[in-house]
């Protein structure tokens, strides 16, 4: 049988790892990516440096993408469109969002 501490510190790593990997990406690309650390209680993004963009990351073989999604809405800013940065192992990554926040990225990208 498995600790559960032991299962729950290796998650913990694994994502910590996820979201020190994807802001070393954007940080490659120009922006000032960092993982978003989350103090006295308040929700911050899992990585930050893409202004007006909430990131959800999640680096799992089974991903459950409504939930993710969901998580993102609920925890993004009035002015932050929430997106799932998500891979597998040995894949690339993604980027998932709504409809209607990909639609308003696009527009505001060709004002």
């Amino acid at each position: 049988m498995t600790d559960k501490s032991a299962t729950g510190r290796r998650s913990r790593r694994k994502g910590a790892a996820a979201e020190n990997e994807l802001a070393k990406i954007l940080t490659a690309q120009g922006y000032e990516a960092r993982r978003g650390y989350q103090t006295d209680g308040r929700l911050v993004a899992d990585v930050v440096g893409l202004p007006g963009i909430h990131i959800e990351c999640k680096r799992v073989e089974k991903l459950n993408l409504y939930a993710a999604l969901q998580q993102a809405d609920r925890d993004a800013k009035h002015d932050e469109l929430p997106a799932v940065f998500h891979r597998r192992n040995r894949e690339v990554w993604q980027v998932t969002m709504t409809l209607d926040y990909w639609l308003e990225l696009y527009e505001k990208a060709n004002r």
